[in-house]
């Protein structure tokens, strides 16, 4: 009588495979797998497919009795091993750290997902960033640069840095140097120059990219506010330290009262206004950074901060993350007056180096105590006066570059946020417009800034 179970195919399908399977399996397991193998290569109509797994299940058995007829020594001494194994339980205290752990993960994305609902940022816990400030990224990224430098066999090459140019999309057709055999390191190789005729420089725009890179932020500055990206900002007078190169007291107010800091760096308040570009160079972007416009450098300040990441994912968590990293700032005038471009250090980044500078070090390995470092470039030999594109300095690995300038008020950002640029390319457009995102100066009233 047939169970109710099985439908007329199943059925049928069953008494097919008997014949193949049942005598096999009495006789050796790999009898089994013979008679599987004649009954899959026999050709039979279409069945339904609930009789397809029985026959997967039936093949399934007769691999797992071939297995265990052969090599029954070896399936032995596994065992054997299996039973020797010691299990240890693990201390109460690793168990209540787990759960923690994870009940955190869970909170912490609901919280994620809250802010993301109302349009804010989910900012980074003080003690969140303490604790990232514990690990030994200075180590690393100093270990790292030393991996960088290591002079790659010639037979090895190909590997090593092909896996990279693929994983990080390089283009090395734009690369004055396109064999990739020719670069011994991996630190050579992020330092490629390229082509001449591979960056052309905008030359109808004062202001152009100094990297390959993305735009975080784009835009005003008020009131001494900075937007290292949307919704996270930190404060120009602890990026850029006291004011020493603008004649101004340090005991001025306008030097002293972070909200108004920039009035101190304008020339001419009246026609000017201070901008920022924020620029993010991802590890497979060009290495190297150029002029931005025709300037002149006369001070340069160097603060031995930390290495954190500069990924956008950090700099959307982390606040204050460019006035905590390590970063070397330049600073100097161009024709609507202010200027500046700082290098931000970040982890994996070996080294910040500039073509001019030749006692600029960072990264150290003993941390120097003070907060900053200042070298003023004046006096013979010290004219360091640069043209738009003109080639400045070079980053070990991935990191970003913040400029600060002073331009005319109807000056309009020829870039967006989240844009991909190139080096060369046009970050002001000579158009006018009235910025209604922004607050003006005369905004900066008790100490109190207008968000954006």
């Amino acid at each position: 009588m047939q169970p109710h179970y099985l439908n007329a195919d199943l059925t049928k399908s069953f008494l097919e495979v008997q014949p193949y399977v049942v005598p096999a399996v009495v006789r050796s397991p790999a009898a089994t797998l013979a008679a599987a193998a004649v009954y899959a290569a026999q050709e039979r109509p279409v069945i339904v497919k609930g009789v397809k797994r029985l026959q997967f299940f039936l093949f399934s058995i007769s691999c797992l009795l071939l297995i265990s007829g052969i090599g029954g020594e070896a399936m032995a001494s596994f065992t054997r091993y299996l039973r020797s194994l010691k299990w240890t339980p693990l201390p109460l205290g690793v168990g209540f750290a787990v759960i923690a752990a994870t009940q955190y993960r869970h909170t912490r994305k609901r919280e994620e997902q809250r802010l993301a609902a109302e349009g804010a940022a989910c900012i980074a816990r003080p003690w969140e960033v303490q604790v990232y400030k514990l690990l030994p990224l200075r180590h690393f990224s100093r270990f790292w640069g030393w991996i960088n430098d290591i002079e790659l066999p010639l037979w090895c090459r190909s590997t090593v840095l092909g896996s990279y140019v693929r994983t990080f999309g390089c283009d090395m057709t734009e690369a004055e140097v396109e064999d990739i055999l020719q670069y011994n390191s991996l630190s050579s190789l992020f330092r490629r120059s390229l082509k001449p005729s591979s960056r052309p420089v905008n030359a109808a725009s004062a202001l152009t990219s100094p990297v390959d890179g993305t735009i975080l932020q784009a835009g005003r500055v008020s009131c001494g506010t900075l937007h290292q990206i949307k919704g996270v900002t930190y404060s120009l007078g602890s990026f850029l330290g006291p004011n020493i190169w603008s004649g101004v007291s340090p005991d001025d107010g306008a030097t002293a009262d972070d909200s108004c800091y920039h009035n101190s760096c304008i020339t001419d308040p009246d026609a000017n206004e201070l901008h920022q570009v924020v620029l993010y160079l991802a590890p497979g972007d060009y290495h190297r950074f150029h002029s931005p416009a025709d300037w002149k450098v006369i001070h340069r300040r160097h603060f031995p901060g930390e290495l954190l990441s500069v990924n956008p994912s950090f700099a959307a968590w982390i606040p204050n993350l460019f006035v905590l990293n390590e970063r070397v700032a330049y600073i100097g005038t161009w024709k609507y007056g202010f200027f500046s471009m700082t290098a931000v250090g970040a982890t994996n980044v070996g080294s910040v180096k500039t073509y001019f500078d030749e006692d600029l070090r960072t990264n150290e390995r003993c941390r120097p105590s003070c907060t900053f470092s200042d070298k003023t470039f004046e006096g013979p030999g010290h004219n360091f006066t640069f043209s738009k594109g003109a080639p400045f300095g070079e980053f070990n690995l991935g990191s970003t570059i913040v400029l600060l300038f002073e331009a005319p008020k109807n000056s309009v950002m020829s870039v967006l946020p989240g844009q991909k640029i190139k080096m060369g390319e046009a970050l002001l457009a000579p158009e006018t417009f009235t910025d209604k995102t922004a607050g003006s100066d005369k905004d900066c009233v008790h100490n109190k800034g207008v968000e954006r």
